[in-house]
């Protein structure tokens, strides 16, 4: 069997361990989220070929993190929950979720299920495409990013750029990096361009609340 990767969303720590355990018995490789408030930055690390989401969450249920998840992925998702009427049921699978596993449940019926949900997900294999450092995520699919909650659609030369940045976490890059990922056939970029596409994308990332993310080093480049 593949070892796929799992994640589990769920808060009572008693239930995510019996998981975690029962889960990796079949083979699969399992984390459990620790912070949620921010379980897209989780998410994004661990990049998971499937989700298990409780809906009763601290700060945010499991439906706002499905709505978040699908904003940058199509991983499938098992909402596993006590709240199994249909309602709930319903809600869950309108927003974006695969299946449904009421709580208590059988190991065994749970484990069946992630692996019927698996097979039928990667007949063809789905990537997760995205790039994350201190809870900003980018997305390799679309160049857009996410910031709190919030989308930002980027330009060509402004998803370059984080992107070689992301790449290197808390490294300098070189302005000169940077020009030769900005150039291609189209658009010569010099010096001068450089220091306007970074100003712009310094300014977007102020007005979502992330104006600290890309520092300058002196004689060496930029970082995050």
């Amino acid at each position: 069997m593949e070892k796929y990767k799992l994640f589990v969303v769920e808060d009572d720590n008693v239930i995510a361990q019996q998981m975690k355990n029962h889960l990796e018995r079949w083979g699969y490789e399992v984390a459990c989220a620790q912070d949620f408030r921010n379980v897209m930055a989780e998410f994004a690390l661990v990049q998971p070929q499937l989700v298990l989401l409780d809906i009763g969450l601290p700060f945010y249920n499991g439906y706002y993190w499905c709505t978040q998840i699908r904003q940058v992925s199509q991983v499938p998702i098992i909402f596993v929950s006590s709240a199994g009427d249909n309602m709930n049921i319903v809600m869950a699978v309108n927003m974006g979720g695969d299946d449904f596993v009421a709580k208590p449940f059988e190991p065994e019926v749970l484990s069946a299920k992630v692996q019927a949900l698996l097979r039928r997900a990667y007949a063809f294999r789905v990537q997760t495409n995205v790039m994350e450092y201190k809870g900003i995520i980018l997305d390799l699919t679309d160049a857009s990013m996410m910031v709190k909650g919030q989308k930002l659609e980027l330009t060509k030369n402004e998803f370059r750029i984080l992107q070689l940045l992301f790449e290197h976490p808390g490294q300098p890059v070189s302005r000169e990096s940077i020009m030769k990922r900005l150039w291609d056939n189209d658009c010569f970029v010099d010096d001068n361009t450089l220091t306007v596409n970074m100003t712009r994308l310094r300014k977007k990332l102020e007005t979502a609340g992330a104006g600290e993310l890309i520092h300058t080093r002196k004689g060496m480049g930029y970082m995050v």
